[in-house]
């Protein structure tokens, strides 16, 4: 790249936001379309990227240069924007396990009979209109607009200022494959560059249905004080591993230092590490020089900080206890009893996800289940908090919610559901007192009727009759075949 700054980005579109957002409407209501159809979109959709592929790698250079240039962005954040050839291998590759996975919409959770023939179905269906507001990773853009393909969504992207080329360059690519694919409307991913855009967006409650906001918990908050529309806050990742008296040694070692190196830019990465009392003189100093070797840096109590190494441990203060590192840097604080550390976690944690390391697999169930947190884990690294490693093909984000959707959000976290009721005639008056029918109430196979077809053509005995009824004579209907009447 030569030295020179990159050029004013142009207007990321000339459309009133009013329109988007209408637009995403409109194509949200028939995006619902067959599986094979969504699955032919998504692949159209990789074969243009593909084809994309110099120009999108072309376009975050330039991102990258003109950020390195203003040096106003953090470390970990330039280390997100950066799209190099493994990230966009690895976009590829995401959008093949998205297409492999199964339906979300269709599915059904509750299949009763209330009386004969009058059947309910709760069954999956897509959410509507998102709106998705996301950091400084490129990538991110494909992996939403992915999923709100397979989940019959429509979705209206805002990404960081930071990554602005390389974002508008993507979705053009997206759309593309979309447009060449005559199966999904075009419209069913938009982006938006400005945050007078979102301010705009966030008062069009009559258009969009859930606003995913990716970002710090300043971001969540403005986003949720500003908007009648639903949010599914993504915030913090202040996530804790605690080292019971009872753990293996190795394993806490291991672990703790994989949740805090393995990627500390992260928002699944260890910030805290509590360490019980009896483990100062055994596991800590093992973990301080495993650490020490890879350039972290700790933030230690006052009962931690004699067994560390003096050369990469500063004093604790209050606030390292609610710090989002997202670099090499820990705190460190002993604990005397499992309890308190519950206590520390669930006050100063964000929710996100936390892990114990005990061989007490008493200990590690009280553990996850007092635990309030999206993702609570027995002896494995906090890391694995991610759509992809949970087989969910890639996620729109990690939500800290206790309703609706929580944790990793992959497709299931993009469907709410309704409830289908298939009758033969039934009235609410027929039902109750002293002599009415009574509900049957019994549950049935979790399938859906078939249908494609009418289920049987009329009883033989009213063939002939049925078949000398003039055409628009209503008689008609009244010889055919009822469902749950007469079988």
């Amino acid at each position: 790249m030569d030295s020179e700054a990159a050029p004013p980005a142009p207007p990321m579109h000339s459309t009133p936001i009013h329109t988007i957002a209408k637009q995403s409407r409109t194509a949200s209501q028939t995006t619902y379309t067959t599986l094979n159809q969504r699955n032919a979109a998504l692949q159209s959709v990789k074969a243009s990227l593909l084809q994309s592929r110099e120009a999108i790698l072309l376009a975050n250079k330039s991102d990258v240069a003109r950020e390195e240039k203003k040096g106003t962005c953090s470390p970990q954040l330039m280390k997100r924007l950066v799209l190099n050839e493994a990230k966009f291998n690895g976009l590829i590759t995401g959008i093949d396990q998205v297409i492999a996975l199964p339906d979300p919409t269709g599915q059904v959770s509750l299949a009763r009979e209330l009386d004969q023939g009058l059947n309910l179905y709760r069954v999956s269906c897509p959410i509507g209109v998102l709106c998705v507001i996301f950091e400084a990773r490129p990538d991110a853009a494909v992996q939403i607009a992915s999923l709100a393909i397979k989940s019959a969504n429509s979705v209206i992207l805002k990404g960081g200022s930071e990554a602005i080329e390389s974002n508008r360059v993507l979705i053009q690519a997206i759309r593309a494959g979309l447009e060449q694919a005559k199966t999904v409307p075009v419209d069913a991913v938009q982006l938006v560059a400005t945050r007078q855009d979102i301010a705009e967006l966030l008062q069009l409650d009559e258009y969009i249905d859930l606003v995913i906001p990716r970002g710090s918990n300043a971001l969540v908050k403005h986003i949720k004080a500003n908007t009648k529309i639903p949010v599914m806050g993504h915030a913090d990742g202040i996530c804790a591993v605690y080292i019971d008296h009872e753990a293996d040694p190795v394993k806490a070692v291991n672990i703790a230092v994989d949740s805090k190196i393995n990627y500390p830019a992260a928002c699944n990465a260890c910030e805290t590490v509590l360490i019980h009392r009896a483990c100062l003189t055994t596991v800590l100093p093992e973990l301080g020089r495993a650490m020490a070797s890879k350039g972290v840096t700790m933030h230690a109590d006052d009962s931690c900080l004699p067994h560390l190494p003096t050369t990469c441990t500063v004093p604790a203060t209050a606030e390292d206890w609610t710090r989002e590192y997202l670099c090499l840097e820990v705190a460190i604080k002993c604990v005397e009893t499992m309890e308190e550390a519950i206590q520390h976690i669930n006050r100063h944690g964000s929710g996100h996800t936390d892990c114990i390391v005990t061989e007490n697999t008493q200990s590690a169930e009280t553990f996850m289940q007092r635990i309030d947190s999206a993702g609570v884990y027995h002896n494995a690294s906090t890391r694995f908090a991610d759509g992809f490693r949970y087989g969910f093909g890639a996620e729109v984000g990690v939500s800290t919610n206790r309703i609706h959707a929580r944790g990793p959000v992959g497709l299931e976290g993009l469907t709410t559901y309704k409830y289908r009721m298939y009758g033969s005639g039934q009235c609410c008056h027929e039902f109750g007192g002293a002599t009415g029918k009574k509900y049957t109430h019994k549950d049935l196979n979790m399938e859906l009727p078939d249908r494609t077809h009418n289920d049987v053509p009329p009883s033989e005995e009213k063939k002939e009759e049925a078949s000398v009824v003039g055409e628009g004579d209503s008689s008609a209907m009244d010889q055919m075949w009822v469902p749950g009447r007469g079988c």
